[in-house]
């Protein structure tokens, strides 16, 4: 069904270089000049974190997703919407798209990505957003920034699905935006979780319209129904879920998922929350029983795909199922701070192997980055490891090669394996933040504003019998700006 090849873009990736990785960056990309200001978003600020606070309130009292995304849904079918959420863009049988995950932070990392996917992106139908457009609570008031000001040039519509950090301004932000949505009649929502809960900020009119100017050409502008929706084209269908803030499909949502299932087309899943992620299987649960990956993996509905945003940085797993294999993605690195993969153990979900595995970030340029982050940030220069001395570390830990062959011999001390315990790489009781569990406190220390940044997005081309899937690479660095590296390639027979 399926095979993989990587590193045979333009650009030299980083499976096969040192300087394809951005280590050896000599000139910084043409990105900074995109940036409207040199201040950087950081979560490491009391007021962030307590206008987060929906996230751990959801947790603790209950999500409210499911019931106010049945209100949005219902308002926008009374306003003329297509019930089935379909998104018809004018494209034949062939076609190139892009896909996103987690941008909107607004600073260096997010728009380091802009350059890179204006060039990969130039001729393509749309772009598609997979989690968190606007950080830290979807705010329609940062959308200029965050949203219509980097990606002022990209020349065609770009679609989104909406993350939990979208999520935390009730979607207000997210619908009137990408579906034209007023905001909802507030309804009263009694007892401690209604007393603490952050309520929907009042867009600021003015200043929205004045940051949709910056996307204002004909040949911009996207009609979406609705959070969740269905892009049809003659070759395959894109089928668009709202995983909310927890990670549970509404009722209404899951009744409509196995309506637009049943389509004949070949499909792709763009969810919020990925099912396959860190060698582990955590698909998005139904309201009404059983996941979506029972959806995904019935062959009446020939998924061919599924890619989750929410995690940042980049993961294949070819599962599979039956006769056939579905590609499980995670692309969650298109601007938000990156998500480690060196604590990534030895693949072995779902009966995928180490070897069929695919990352971005390579484990031991993870671990490099984390290693020199803390070493800089903690003022302890002796946790500094050397990108190929964490490519050997890892390579032992994993108990495969290097990915990438180190140049001449590497002798691994006491020194880089506490360095490398500390940091996650192997199991240990004392670790510092670097991993998905730590996310809500600490891992924001991870959030750094210089090259190399390993972030990057996919480009899917599509022809009635082929899709193929390019993950590209962002480093920040003139050199992968001017030719992206692929750092992951699948073609997968849709016929």
């Amino acid at each position: 069904m399926a095979e993989a090849a990587a590193g045979h873009g333009n650009g030299v990736s980083s499976r096969e270089s040192e300087a394809g990785a951005g280590w050896a960056c000599t000139q910084v990309g043409a990105f900074a000049a995109l940036r409207p200001d040199d201040r950087g978003f950081t979560w490491l600020n009391a007021a962030t974190l307590w206008r987060s606070r929906n996230e751990i309130l959801a947790g603790l009292f209950g999500d409210p997703s499911g019931e106010v995304r049945a209100r949005w849904v219902a308002e926008q079918e009374a306003r003329g919407a297509d019930p089935e959420f379909r998104i018809r863009p004018p494209v034949g049988e062939s076609f190139d798209f892009l896909l996103l995950g987690d941008t909107g932070e607004g600073d260096a990392s997010q728009y380091a990505v802009v350059p890179p996917m204006l060039k990969a992106g130039a001729g393509t139908a749309f772009a598609v957003i997979a989690s968190d457009v606007i950080y830290p609570t979807g705010s329609g008031n940062e959308y200029g920034a965050k949203f219509f000001r980097p990606y002022q040039d990209y020349d065609a519509p770009i679609y989104a699905i909406p993350g939990n950090h979208d999520w935390y301004d009730g979607l207000g932000g997210f619908m009137r935006v990408f579906c034209a949505a007023p905001p909802l009649k507030p309804q009263p929502d009694r007892g401690l979780r209604g007393l603490l809960w952050r309520k929907p900020e009042t867009i600021d009119e003015t200043r929205l319209a004045e940051a949709r100017a910056l996307r204002g050409r004909p040949s911009q502008q996207a009609a979406q129904p609705g959070p969740y929706w269905a892009i049809e084209t003659g070759s395959l269908l894109i089928v668009g879920v709202d995983t909310g803030i927890k990670n549970v499909i509404d009722p209404g949502q899951t009744a409509w998922l196995r309506r637009v299932s049943r389509d004949p087309r070949p499909k792709i899943l763009v969810t919020g929350k990925p099912i396959y992620v860190n060698n582990a299987y955590k698909p998005s649960q139904l309201a009404e029983g059983g996941t979506i990956d029972d959806i995904v993996r019935d062959p009446a509905h020939r998924y061919v795909a599924a890619v989750g945003g929410d995690v940042h940085n980049y993961q294949r797993y070819p599962v599979r199922v039956g006769d056939r294999v579905i590609q499980y993605l995670v692309s969650g690195g298109g601007g938000a701070f990156m998500h480690a993969t060196h604590t990534i153990d030895r693949v072995d979900v779902a009966g995928v192997a180490e070897d069929d595995f695919r990352c971005y970030p390579l484990r031991g340029d993870s671990l490099s980055f984390y290693s020199q982050l803390y070493a800089r940030r903690l003022r302890m220069p002796w946790m500094c490891l050397q990108p190929r001395e964490a490519a050997c570390i890892m390579a032992e830990q994993i108990g495969n090669k290097p990915v990438r062959t180190p140049d001449g011999p590497v002798e691994i001390t006491a020194r880089m394996r506490w360095a490398a315990r500390l940091l996650g790489s192997w199991p240990w009781p004392l670790r510092l933040p670097v991993g998905k569990v730590n996310h809500r406190f600490l891992s924001e220390l991870s959030d750094w504003d210089t090259p190399p940044f390993f972030k990057h997005f996919l480009h899917a081309s599509v022809t009635p019998r082929e899709l193929t899937l390019r993950c590209l690479a962002v480093t920040g660095c003139l050199a992968q700006e001017l030719e992206p590296p692929v750092e992951d390639e699948v073609r997968i027979d849709l016929s």
